[in-house]
């Protein structure tokens, strides 16, 4: 399916007489619009997974902005907001995949770290420089922000 929204997206190319970036990614919700009204299958995979990728990348985008705000905002006032601690999230029954994923998206969001893994490979440490009320509220933001959709992702 996703070879045939390529091709569609090309077709889209081609009738509009515009390479661009732009006018491919046009094309191609476009074409993702008509496959998805011709499918007999809904659910199929293919619809999902772009779905869920779509999603991830939107919630990962805002995540990083409230996080650029939430340091820059805390660098330029005098007082400093910052209650750094060590967090240990699980991760057992996770991929390797699914692990390296969370792990580097936790590590490119400005305020948190991916610092190791154990060796049982049961627990991801990560180091957040704000944790506002209590250590187990902000591993719940972890757990069910990104590790959600990481998992999601996976399925």
């Amino acid at each position: 399916m996703l070879l045939i929204n390529i091709l569609l997206a090309m077709a889209w190319i081609a009738i509009t007489g515009r390479l661009t970036a732009v006018n491919f990614l046009e094309g191609f919700v476009l074409s993702y619009a008509v496959l998805w009204f011709v499918a007999p299958d809904k659910r199929s995979r293919y619809f999902t997974h772009l779905r869920r990728r779509i999603a991830f990348v939107l919630y990962f985008l805002w995540a990083l902005l409230k996080a650029n705000l939430r340091v820059a905002y805390d660098v330029v006032t005098i007082t400093h907001y910052m209650r750094p601690a060590v967090i240990a999230l699980p991760i057992g029954g996770k991929s390797d995949d699914e692990v390296a994923l969370l792990a580097n998206t936790i590590t490119l969001t400005p305020g948190t770290l991916s610092l190791a893994i154990s060796h049982d490979q049961k627990w991801l440490y990560v180091h957040t420089m704000y944790v506002d009320e209590d250590i187990e509220k902000a591993k719940q933001e972890i757990i069910e922000g990104l590790g959600a959709r990481v998992q999601g992702l996976f399925q």
